[in-house]
């Protein structure tokens, strides 16, 4: 049985390869940064900010892709390959093991399908918190934001560089904070 730890949610943000159009025949959108902040529940605090850059093994990075991430191909080919990006989730932050957090469910579902596609144990357990979501609910929203929106929302700044990973999951913990009342 898998101990259940909840004195901190993980907070990850994926880049994966993309296109200013459909996806080119060969190629499959493939995770090339993953964002990680730990916040600490009791008091809002985001412990610390993780990029773990990964390899694609299924597609090369594109000039829009670039445009959009800041990552290259030269860059990514620097990364390690998706399994044990998975394996570092699991070993170094007991992914397993905690609740964690993403904007939307767009980096659930890439999670979901890369592993499946690519036969590599899913390094999550099943506790998912879609705090895009959980912020236009807080909020009363008519709909849901974006993060850079959702940080203008709750008077936030957007720290970093957005559609990078780890700058990205660092801003998504000040929102979830809030949500959980221990933001400012």
């Amino acid at each position: 049985m898998v101990k259940r730890l909840l004195d901190r949610v993980l907070v990850v943000d994926v880049e994966a390869t993309c296109w200013d159009g459909p996806v080119p025949d060969g190629q499959a959108n493939d995770i090339i940064e993953i964002g990680l902040t730990e916040l600490d529940v009791a008091t809002g605090e985001r412990i610390a900010k993780h990029g773990v850059l990964v390899r694609p093994e299924r597609s090369t990075v594109s000039a829009f892709c670039t445009g959009l991430t800041t990552l290259t191909q030269q860059d990514v080919e620097g990364g390690m390959p998706f399994a044990d990006a998975c394996a570092l989730l699991r070993g170094e932050f007991g992914s397993h093991q905690r609740v964690w957090a993403s904007w939307g469910d767009y980096d659930r579902q890439q999670f979901d399908r890369q592993c499946r596609d690519l036969g590599v144990a899913y390094p999550f357990g099943t506790r998912h918190l879609n705090v895009k979501t959980l912020f236009s609910l807080a909020h009363a929203l008519p709909r849901e934001l974006g993060m850079a929106a959702a940080l203008e929302h709750a008077g936030l700044p957007l720290e970093g560089t957005h559609h990078r990973g780890a700058d990205d999951a660092w801003n998504i913990a000040a929102l979830l904070a809030g949500v959980l009342g221990r933001g400012r």
